[in-house]
């Protein structure tokens, strides 16, 4: 057994209204994720001591990245969805769960939908420019297999390259 690397989960993203037309997208020098599912609970008093009633589950998906020629386009989006209100697919993928007999190619993924809820943009004078993205998911996700191109691939992380040319 072993510890699974943070950058051996990535996360794809897209505007749902582009599904039949675009690919999703990962965000290129994401420094990090994170999924967090919260519940508020009510406390009733009572004689025989305090009982509690859960409320709705709710998740919620952040992202941190810098900016980049490869991912302005879709952290562009991304902003324009706050402003319209437009849902959003994500998927959270993890690299190293590859799939074995019909989901060969793709990888272990968890799959939600949602708008983005906060969107903020920092430019230090002594780091990079950060855009920080929050997602408020609507239910709790579906598991599957996604498709990773190798594109994809590398925008998340290097991936190795044979030594010989490549032809371009």
């Amino acid at each position: 057994m072993s510890a699974i690397q943070g950058k051996r989960i990535i996360y794809l993203y897209r505007i749902l209204k582009d599904a039949a037309t675009a690919d999703a997208k990962a965000l290129a020098f994401t420094t990090e994720n994170e999924r967090t599912k919260s519940r508020d609970a009510d406390t009733t008093e009572t004689k025989d001591g305090p009982i509690r009633t859960p409320g709705a589950l709710e998740t919620e998906i952040t992202t941190t990245a810098i900016f980049s020629s490869e991912s302005d386009e879709m952290i562009a989006k991304l902003e324009k969805a706050v402003d319209d209100s437009e849902k959003v697919e994500i998927w959270e993928v993890n690299l190293d769960k590859p799939g074995t007999s019909d989901n060969v190619g793709k990888f272990a993924a968890k799959y939600f939908q949602g708008y983005v809820t906060e969107f903020g943009s920092t430019s230090s004078a002594e780091d990079h420019a950060e855009a920080s993205l929050t997602f408020g998911i609507e239910g709790t996700g579906a598991d599957g297999y996604a498709t990773v191109s190798d594109e994809q691939q590398e925008i998340a992380s290097y991936v190795f390259a044979d030594t010989e040319k490549t032809g371009a």
